[in-house]
């Protein structure tokens, strides 16, 4: 009896396997059935067909929804040659892929990478992890990866969406402790990285209002605290710092140079740009020699056996780039862009050189001569250029080459009092070159060593010929910086990480005036050689990250030793809510002086100089900030006061329009605020709103009065934008900035100019104590994506930078009049108005 019990449950249990098992039938004895049934023909191999099983046939199916169904269900691929003849192979066969991609912890990873391999197939995942991918081959490979952790390969018929969608985990890279905290912040490609830095990752950046392409320098202005006072790249002020107060690093190289068109386009391509990190406070002690913040940008690192690339053009310049591979183990990396400006003229141009030379000797001194009399050319080019090297896994060598240009030739012919034909050729020429090397060794899993060097070389010269005085005036701005570090990398436990090393820099400074009829010359160098050592700790165990370390930089020329403590601590308090706390001491002996008209043409006013611990001393500077974040559901909100002090700075650094213009002085300036960001993302779209409160004062003990607003003393500053996925290739992008005015100096009303012998200058009342009207922006951008080919991706961006035209002002000083001395003349410079360009790109 106990025994037929058991005989009837192992039926219960195993009847429906066994029915099921029934239902399955092999593929290889169906198809005589199909061709008898159906009156068709089969052409296939044996060998290929005979391992598959498949349902049943049903009385009622009819062909094609028997060869759809094996289609879908199979690995093979079923197409009627004719209406009787079909062929059944494995070549050619797509399938659809999908997934959700997790981290360790099982939360889901938003914008990670699926690609297929070595094509330009591929899809981003949602906010919930998820991907799919459609018409991938059968035999293809799948890569995962996300910045911070490590890529994995899959074979595509392990993610068939026919079987159910497989959860990929990624592990976080065991050498990265910081790591990527929030994956899409405020649109795609911009990611916030545990120690409080934001990260650019240009190869997946999305739309922002007014770009159209990933312009490093333009995008960093919509974080919170960096901004350009008079919109230009050339000029972003950090937490209420000058621009030279900015460390610029292309891949390990100190650039001295930041923008083509003399500030309004970065100079940086940004299509072999692989990712930018930019850090405010808390540096890592690796870096120095930026008061304000770290600009860091790392080009693509690995060396890949598939050949990719990309072009495109836009109304002002063309550029492409290419990833050749030379073996398994080499490859190299080029990218160029030139403008057709000198060729070619459009509205966008146009717009762009009356913004930038509206205050200079080509505007100014052509006023009166007409269109006919006067031509100017303007170019600019790039290019970069990396070999890759990898000797082994544990041993890469790298070589890197930077190029950057800007050209300007103006000529102007004029007839004088004598009927005469006078001709005038004024040239201005703007470079930055640079190269270096790195060598990375990985001694074991937990020791790794980096040795790497670099030459930097920054000239900007200009020959202005003037006809009233015939004299030939000559200007340079030489800079020369050689570097070399050493760090290395020791992983103590999984939660505890010590990085050591020590960097060398040589930098040496000229400028030089020379003019002819009289002859004189007016020539300075100086040298200044430093030897830095660093040592940092760093701590995180997913709830509380501490970085802390120290830096001490030895100045040999002065016998000075100038001592950098670095904090940066995060603490969760639950899965949603973290505080943040940030300091550091910084300094820099390379600054920019400002010369007004009397420099280059009026064009570009600034030029480097050194510390000479004189008149001139090295800047430095404390920094702290506390925040907290909420961070649930890709809602995010960050609320951050900070205080900074920055000691070392000189009047001719600052570019006074005032009293104090040829004064000398050495001062400081306090800058103390608070910067919130509310950020909403989703799959279709995202929206965020930054808002920056901040006094901004400096202190010149030696000058009346001694205490008055800073030239960048924006007190209120407002971001707003909106991305939006119309459809899945169509994305619309629109954002705002609201700024109160800039500080500027008016005349003292009723007094406004003072003599000084025969010289008579404008009487300037209380420095920066009036305000200009506020500064606001419309911007919006629209990009069209779609694959040109199989291998070839396309995109049409539009962008309208100032969609409303709105007139803002973005300096105004005073001038003497030339026709009344006893009247001073406002001179007032306008940011650009309405302006639209269009590019277009492919990619393989």
């Amino acid at each position: 009896m106990k025994l037929t019990r058991i005989l009837h449950l192992i039926i219960i249990l195993f009847f429906p396997l066994f029915i099921s098992a029934q239902e399955k039938a092999s593929l290889l004895d169906l198809i005589p059935e199909i061709e008898t049934k159906f009156d068709v023909k089969f052409s296939y191999s044996a060998n290929e067909v005979k391992p598959v099983f498949v349902e049943r046939l049903s009385d009622t199916e009819t062909l094609s929804a028997i060869i759809d169904r094996f289609n879908t269900t199979t690995l093979l691929n079923f197409k009627f040659l004719t209406e009787r003849y079909i062929t059944i192979s494995s070549i050619d066969k797509t399938i659809s892929v999908c997934g959700t991609i997790v981290t360790e912890v099982n939360e889901p990873l938003f914008g990670a990478s699926v690609v297929v391999f070595n094509t330009t197939n591929g899809a981003v995942s949602s906010e919930n992890g998820q991907f799919s991918l459609n018409e991938v081959p059968v035999n293809a490979k799948i890569v995962i990866s996300f910045i911070g952790f490590e890529a994995k390969e899959f074979n595509a018929v392990d993610l068939w969406s026919h079987k159910e969608c497989k959860t990929v985990q990624l592990k976080e890279q065991s050498e990265l402790l910081n790591q990527v905290l929030i994956t899409k912040f405020l649109t795609t490609g911009l990611q916030k990285s545990i120690d409080g830095s934001t990260v650019l990752n240009t190869e997946k950046f999305g739309t922002l209002p007014g770009l159209i392409e990933p312009d490093i320098l333009q995008t960093i202005q919509v974080l919170p605290g960096v901004e350009s006072v008079n919109e230009s790249i050339a000029n972003i002020n950090v937490r209420g710092g000058t621009n030279d107060q900015n460390l610029m690093l292309w891949d390990g190289i100190k650039m001295y140079h930041s923008g083509h068109f003399f500030g309004l386009i970065s100079a940086y391509n940004p299509y072999l740009t692989e990712k930018v990190v930019v850090s405010k406070n808390g540096t890592s002690s690796e870096f120095s020699d930026g008061v304000s913040s770290t600009v860091d940008m790392k080009t693509k690192n690995e060396v890949n056996d598939s050949f990719s690339g990309g072009f495109g053009a836009n109304l002002l310049h063309a550029d492409a780039f290419l990833e050749v591979p030379i073996g398994d183990k080499l490859a190299f990396h080029f990218s160029g862009r030139r403008s057709f400006t000198d060729v070619f003229t459009s509205p966008t141009y146009e717009n762009y050189f009356e913004r930038s030379f509206q205050d200079s000797e080509i505007e100014t001194n052509s006023e009166s001569i007409s269109e006919s009399n006067r031509s100017s050319d303007f170019s600019f080019y790039d290019f970069t250029a990396k070999l890759l090297f990898d000797l082994n896994d544990n041993h890469q060598f790298r070589a890197n080459l930077i190029g950057i240009n800007n050209d300007l030739d103006y000529s102007e012919v004029n007839t004088n009092n004598s009927n005469e034909t006078e001709s005038k050729t004024s040239n201005l020429k703007q470079e930055n070159l640079g190269f270096g090397g790195s060598w990375k060794a990985s001694w074991s899993d937990r020791f790794t060593t980096q040795l790497s060097g670099y030459y930097s070389k920054y000239n900007v010269d200009a020959t202005d010929l003037r006809v009233e005085t015939n004299q030939l005036l000559t200007q340079s701005n030489e800079v020369l910086e050689t570097g070399l570090k050493f760090k290395s990398d020791f992983r103590i436990s999984k939660t505890l990480n010590l990085l050591s090393g020590y960097q060398f820099t040589e930098v040496g400074i000229l400028n030089e005036t020379t003019v002819e009829n009289p002859d004189y010359e007016r020539t300075k160098k100086d040298v200044l050689l430093n030897h830095a050592g660093f040592l940092e700790v760093e701590f995180n165990n997913g709830k509380t990250y501490v970085r802390a370390g120290v830096r001490g930089n030895y100045f040999q020329k002065f016998s000075k030793l100038i001592v950098e403590p670095r904090l940066n601590v995060r603490q969760k308090l639950s899965n949603s809510f973290a505080l943040k706390l940030q300091g550091e001491f910084k300094n820099q002996s390379a600054t920019q002086i400002i010369d007004f008209q009397d420099d280059f043409l009026g064009v570009e006013n600034r030029r480097w100089i050194l510390a000479n611990e004189e008149n001139i001393p090295i800047s430095e500077s404390k920094q702290g900030s506390f925040g907290i974040e909420y961070n649930r559901n890709n809602f995010v909100f960050d609320v951050e006061g900070f205080y900074k002090h920055v000691d070392g700075i000189t009047v001719s650094n600052q570019g006074f329009y005032n009293n104090f213009q040829f004064l000398n002085a050495i001062g400081s300036y306090d800058v103390k605020g608070v910067e919130a960001m509310i950020s909403k993302t989703a799959q279709q779209f995202s929206t965020w709103l930054s808002y920056t409160y901040s006094i901004n004062d400096y202190e010149f003990k030696t000058l009346t009065p001694s205490v008055f607003p800073n030239n960048v003393d924006i007190r209120h500053s407002v971001t707003l934008g909106f991305n939006y996925n119309v459809l899945r290739n169509l994305e619309l992008s629109v954002g705002g900035i609201w700024r109160s005015g800039q500080p500027f100096t008016k005349p003292v009303e009723g007094n406004e100019t003072v003599q000084d012998g025969n010289n008579t200058f404008v009487n300037y009342d209380t420095p920066n104590s009036n305000n200009l009207d506020d500064f606001m922006r419309l911007d919006t951008s629209l990009n069209y994506s779609f694959k040109l080919t199989n291998k070839v991706n396309t995109s049409i961006r539009v962008g309208v930078i100032n969609l409303l035209d709105r007139k803002n002002s973005i300096n105004t000083y005073y001038e003497v009049d030339p026709e009344d001395s006893n009247r001073a003349v406002k001179i007032e410079n306008k940011s650009l108005g309405l302006t639209p360009n269009v590019s277009l790109r492919c990619s393989f």
